[in-house]
């Protein structure tokens, strides 16, 4: 199965006319990969190309459109992609086989965590870190507004869970008075994202806050966390 981070791409390169045994060699690889369990195969039909031989091929040309290159891609874990080899090898006489390093960032939706998993990963007791970030409202990256972004990020690094909060008054360095009055925009006003994990987790984040955040505060401090729990109804919220 296909989880998140190191994993390894195997790449086939073949033509469309190669054989093996009664059916195309695309297919036969396809046969074994599926047989053998791989997460997920995607099969590509070049449109123009040439190989060994130097014979430029394109699907433009009617008589040779019959023997366009087809790239066969598999991306999943270094024991998997090992264990199908073997087969590949023979399956593949002529051709190009390359295997290379990857990280899976983000995964489909069947190729999940199991709840076991989840429910371990969720688990969140004791000692802990709390970090707070108070940015402007109005602050944006990249065209986004900076906390939209931040949460965004904070997800993709698989973060317990985030919470944003507005502020409806205060003030900062400059010592000028805020507060959010009757038809005033009030995208000055401040927003704290809170968030809280392991340590080992929080810390892998700093590096990215340390990159978008250049007007603001950050700040990490210590936490026992007593009770983690989020409703059946609605596991996304705490």
């Amino acid at each position: 199965m296909v989880k998140k981070g190191p994993a390894k791409k195997l790449t086939i390169y073949v033509d469309e006319s190669d054989s093996h045994g009664n059916k195309p060699v695309h297919e036969a690889v396809v046969d074994i990969l599926h047989r053998k369990k791989v997460a997920g195969v995607s099969v590509f039909r070049g449109s123009a190309g040439f190989g060994s031989k130097g014979v430029y091929h394109s699907s433009k040309m009617l008589t040779l459109s019959g023997d366009m290159p087809v790239k066969i891609e598999v991306v999943d874990s270094e024991e998997m992609i090992n264990r199908v080899l073997p087969d590949i090898y023979q399956i593949v006489e002529k051709g190009l086989v390359e295997i290379s390093d990857t990280e899976v960032i983000k995964c489909c939706k069947n190729a999940q965590e199991s709840n076991e998993e989840v429910k371990k990963r969720m688990k969140l007791q004791g000692k802990a870190k709390m970090l707070r970030v108070i940015i402007r409202e109005d602050h944006k990256w990249e065209g986004e507004p900076l906390y939209e972004a931040i949460v965004k990020r904070f997800i993709m690094m698989d973060i317990a869970g985030a919470t944003v909060y507005k502020a409806f008054a205060g003030y900062g360095p400059h010592k000028r008075y805020h507060k959010i009055r009757f038809l005033s925009r009030g995208k000055e006003m401040p927003v704290l994202i809170t968030i809280i994990d392991t340590e080992e987790t929080i810390r892998k984040v700093l590096p990215v806050l340390d990159d978008m955040v250049s007007e603001g505060i950050v700040v990490l401090s210590d936490v026992d966390v007593i009770k983690y729990t989020h409703g059946a109804g609605d596991p996304e919220m705490i």
